[in-house]
Order: structure tokens, then C-alpha cells, then sequence
């Protein structure tokens, strides 16, 4: 190795231990701010934050095929004005309800909150005073993290729909009056929106058919969170990338002093 070789490796070095015993403390600080403003941010118990939060919202379609007047608490649709026209029978209007002693759990909400609070948790049980040695020490700790934002996103972004079937035997767990045989309905969280579908089935020539119409409505605290995810998940795809930079080289440690730099 000549002289400007050893001079590059030593200044690579030298920036390699400036980021392990700098600026990777940096950026887990910021992002531990950003994660706990996301979890201020939900509506239910979450790092501090007492959750509970109640909003009401209105979903219809159009033309108005149905409308749903909606109270959102916490996880949970605690009270709901329902009212849809039946398909095929235009001049039919279906009403039912929601109400607090059946409330309509949205399961995403938690799910994502509590992959948040893993998330969390990983920068937690970093002592701010501890010296990475190795790439590979904060390699560990931002894959545990991408792991966790990623499955809190997915959550509410890509929601696990219920079948038809699972739908039509759990129709009138929480509505009053009981929605009849052929009618079911649902709601979920997707990306920033609740959505509420209702379907009708219905047998033509031997065959079922099902007919749905959907309504939604944005939610503003979803499209917070959301953002923040995205923002934390860019902060720790960008540290992972710098530091599998160094960890090409297999003697980066903090005290090592050798000039030596040996590929994988």
C-alpha cells in the first residue's frame, strides 16, 4: 500500500469512527423524537400518551348510496348511525347501528401502535454513553427497527380484510337491529382513510354474486402518523447504507489502527 493509500484508509477510518461514536447516537436521538411524536400521535395508550382521543367523522358515497355517521374512540367505532340503500331494491333503505356496549374494534390501530412501541423500545435499551465498536453492533439495532416501522406502516396501510364468510357470521356482532341474511358490512383503516363497505349477497342462475358499495373519509392523525413512519424509515435506510459502506472492510473496529483494508 503507498503513501496515498494509507493515507485515504487512515481518513476513512477516522470518519469511520467519528460516525460509530457520533453520529449514530445523533441519529438515533432523532429518531426517538420523531417515534415519540408518532406515537403522541395515536389514539390510544402509547409512550406516555393517554390515548382515548374521540373524533367523528361522516362517510358517504355518491351518489348516495349509503351514508354512516361515525364515532371513533381509541381503536374502536363506539357509536355509529348507519343507513345504505339495498342493491336491486333501490327503494329499499337499510338502517342499523353502533353503539358502546358493541363497539367495532379496529384492530390495525393497535397493531401499529404496538409495533411503534417495539421500535421504541430498541432505542431505549441504547445507553447513550455505549461505544459502538463494529458496523455490525448498529447494523443489528437499525434492522430490529426496520423490521418494526415497516410492520407498523403495513399495518395500517395494507389491511387483512375479512373474507365474505367471515363477515356474514360476525354481521351482527355489534349492530342493532340485525342486519338481514344477505347483508354484511365492514370498516377498516387503509393508508390515511376509515373505509366502510357494505355487501349484499345474492344467488343469479345458481351462482353467488356479491355487490358491494364503499365510502371513506380521511382521518387527519393517520396521515401524521404515516408521515412520520415514512420520514423514521428513510432516517435508518440511510444510516444502514452509510455504515455498510465501512463494513466492507473486515478490521473497521473502533481501536484497531491497522492501515490495512481487506475486502469481503
Amino acid at each position: 500500500m503507498n503513501d496515498n493509500e494509507k493515507e485515504e484508509a487512515a481518513n476513512l477510518k477516522e470518519e469511520f469512527e467519528w460516525v460509530l461514536r457520533e453520529e449514530v447516537h445523533a441519529i438515533l436521538h432523532q429518531l426517538h423524537t420523531v417515534l415519540v411524536e408518532c406515537a403522541h400521535r395515536f389514539p390510544v395508550p402509547l409512550y406516555g400518551n393517554e390515548g382515548q382521543k374521540q373524533d367523528k367523522f361522516i362517510l358517504t358515497s355518491q351518489p348516495e348510496q349509503l351514508k354512516c355517521i361515525v364515532t371513533l374512540t381509541g381503536d374502536s367505532i363506539t357509536h355509529a348511525d348507519i343507513s345504505f340503500k339495498v342493491l336491486r331494491q333501490m327503494h329499499t333503505i337499510c338502517r342499523t347501528s353502533i353503539n358502546q356496549d358493541g363497539p367495532w374494534k379496529l384492530q390495525q390501530i393497535q397493531d401499529a401502535a404496538n409495533h411503534l412501541q417495539q421500535a421504541i423500545g430498541y432505542i431505549d435499551n441504547v445507553d447513550k454513553h455505549y461505544v459502538f465498536r463494529c458496523s455490525e453492533e448498529v447494523l443489528h439495532i437499525i434492522q430490529c427497527l426496520l423490521g418494526s416501522l415497516q410492520r407498523a406502516r403495513t399495518a395500517l396501510v395494507l389491511p387483512k380484510k375479512k373474507t365474505i364468510d367471515e363477515l356474514m357470521k360476525s354481521r351482527n356482532m355489534a349492530l342493532s337491529p340485525n342486519l338481514p341474511e344477505d347483508l354484511a358490512i365492514s370498516f377498516y383503516i387503509q393508508s390515511h382513510k376509515l373505509i366502510f363497505v357494505s355487501y349484499q349477497l345474492s344467488s343469479v342462475h345458481g351462482t353467488m354474486r356479491i355487490d358491494s358499495c364503499q365510502a371513506d373519509c380521511a382521518v387527519p392523525w393517520l396521515s401524521d402518523v404515516l408521515f412520520m413512519l415514512t420520514a423514521a424509515l428513510h432516517m435508518c435506510q440511510q444510516l444502514k447504507d452509510k455504515l455498510c459502506v465501512f463494513s466492507q472492510y473486515k478490521d473497521f473496529t473502533v481501536g484497531s489502527r491497522s492501515a490495512s483494508m481487506v475486502l469481503n
